[in-house]
């Protein structure tokens, strides 16, 4: 990560997970609102679980890319920790983002069991997703000893998202299909992605002019500028779920009549843990 590409790349894996995510539950939900035909053809119970496969297999697949890209990539560990010669350890940064990339890694792979064995309880992946974003934080917030203050500064308030993903998957686990809580997730999200990259601009311009690390005036600015990240996120995680919902509305008018009229009116009983997936 000590390079603009090393803050690019996880900025878009989080980009595209919040925006994945965000499709993905808001289809669920809107087809969980309308319960017919329509509706549950465009997101079963199997599709939902092959969704979840699909979903944990890319994101144990990039886990172990990190891992690998870490330790073997140009000027990597090639895991060794320790100089037993000149005795001290070695290449601690490599190794802190290595662990960061196994944490999520093993959420995968928890979710990849439960969603294809059923042999686990399925409140089990959103815990480990939660012990995934805490690890990342948690690892974030003792990886800034001896940086110059603004660097400091645009890692702390990175932790804001990233401990708030923490909770929210927290809450999941006892609040599954909350799709206030599955949207909030969502938006912290998005918002970690895009401030990757904005700390990849700030601590390794690729074009123009570096950055005066001791200016106050940078550290008001850049807190202002996680605030529009902020709103960014908010924004683009609404237009999708607008846009999701007004085309599953859209789909479910040009239902054609006799197949409405086959259907059996039936109020909208609650959803079992083992219906939302």
């Amino acid at each position: 990560m000590g390079s603009f590409k090393g803050h690019a790349l996880p900025g878009s894996f989080f980009l595209v997970a919040g925006i994945w995510w965000t499709g993905k539950y808001s289809l669920w939900h809107a087809s969980r609102r309308n319960k017919n035909i329509g509706s549950t053809r465009l997101a079963s119970r199997a599709s939902q679980r092959r969704l979840e496969i699909i979903e944990s297999s890319v994101v144990l697949f990039f886990s172990l890319v990190g891992i690998l890209a870490e330790q073997f990539a140009a000027g990597g560990p090639r895991l060794q920790l320790y100089n037993f010669s000149e005795k001290h350890w070695q290449y601690l940064m490599n190794w802190q983002h290595a662990t960061m990339y196994l944490f999520f890694g093993l959420a995968a792979a928890v979710s990849l069991v439960i969603h294809a064995t059923e042999a686990a309880p399925l409140a089990l992946d959103r815990l480990m997703l939660a012990l995934a974003f805490f690890n990342e934080g948690f690892i974030f917030f003792y990886h800034l000893h001896g940086r110059s203050m603004l660097d400091v500064h645009v890692h702390q308030l990175l932790l804001f998202a990233v401990f708030g993903g923490a909770l929210v998957a927290s809450l999941e686990v006892f609040h599954r299909g909350n799709i206030i809580l599955e949207l909030l997730r969502c938006t912290l999200t998005v918002l970690q992605g895009s401030w990757f990259w904005q700390i990849g601009f700030v601590l390794y311009p690729p074009n123009g002019p570096e950055w005066d690390m001791k200016d106050p005036s940078n550290m008001m600015f850049i807190t202002m500028c996680y605030s529009w990240h902020l709103a960014f996120a908010m924004l683009l995680v609404g237009s999708l779920y607008c846009t999701v919902s007004c085309g599953v509305r859209s789909r479910l008018k040009r239902t054609p009549p006799m197949e409405m009229g086959l259907l059996k009116p039936r109020e909208r009983d609650p959803e079992s843990e083992d219906e939302i997936l």
